[in-house]
């Protein structure tokens, strides 16, 4: 049996007297740490499971839309949708799957699945193309001022180019000749001076009548030349980066 010294028989029983103490306390804070260290590896895991997930249903309907089967398509959409609408592909899947149903004459779907874009996607990018592709569809069904309406909603500078460009058409078409040459001329202040799509709005431009004098600007001499739209439909995993020259049209 071990024998200790009176100095030492002093330490061991500050020594208990301290965890008597502080003991319970310690032992709660070690087992929380373990539970949040776990929690987050559980958390991340439980992410990347479903991240993986979601990007399997996202090349379905990639793959139903080259291969022009809508109903692979639509039945992987409606997984993505119900399971996945969090992440970062259910939102570009549905402008795949709304390209898909437009081209195949489904304008009514088309425009759910633009819907639920602007209503479901953190992304103010990929809203703003939802919303652009939109309008173009309300433009084509003639509804005039449902399409400027959803071109007047908020989106990121870079945009503002292609939505003025579109509110012109939408204008012309009204029969509001002096408000789409203003918008046209808009779309040409905003978009970047070394883009090809300037010669397309410019003849559109020459072809209402040409250049009104003063008119209000919603982007500035110098607005930041937008991100190809098609490119921000890209799978979530490599994101785009911002392109650096004329944005392409949606």
């Amino acid at each position: 049996m071990a024998v200790y010294d009176l100095e030492e028989q002093e330490k061991l029983d500050d020594l208990k007297a301290w965890w008597n103490q502080y003991g319970g306390t310690i032992t709660v804070a070690v087992i929380l740490a373990c539970l949040v260290i776990g929690g987050v590896q559980g958390w991340r895991w439980w992410n990347g499971s479903r991240a993986a997930d979601a990007s399997v249903l996202y090349q379905a309907v990639s793959d139903g839309a080259r291969k022009s089967d809508t109903a692979k398509a639509k039945d992987a959409m409606t997984q993505l949708a119900d399971k996945f609408a969090g992440t970062a592909y259910a939102p570009r899947g549905a402008l795949v799957y709304a390209r898909l149903l437009f081209d195949a004459g489904d304008k009514a779907g088309a425009k759910a699945q633009f819907t639920w874009v602007i209503e479901n996607a953190d992304e103010e990018e990929l809203k703003a193309i939802a919303r652009y592709r939109l309008a173009e569809i309300q433009l084509d069904d003639r509804q005039f001022d449902d399409a400027l309406k959803t071109l007047d909603a908020k989106r990121p500078d870079a945009f503002n180019g292609l939505y003025a460009d579109l509110r012109g058409d939408a204008l012309a078409a009204a029969g509001k000749g002096g408000e789409a040459r203003a918008a046209y001329q808009e779309a040409l202040t905003s978009l970047d001076a070394k883009s090809p799509y300037r010669a397309y709005v410019q003849v559109k431009l020459d072809a209402a009548g040409g250049a009104v004098a003063a008119i209000p600007l919603s982007g500035s001499a110098a607005a930041p030349a937008a991100t190809s739209p098609a490119a921000a439909v890209a799978t979530p995993a490599t994101p785009p980066a911002p392109a650096q020259g004329a944005p392409a049209k949606p």
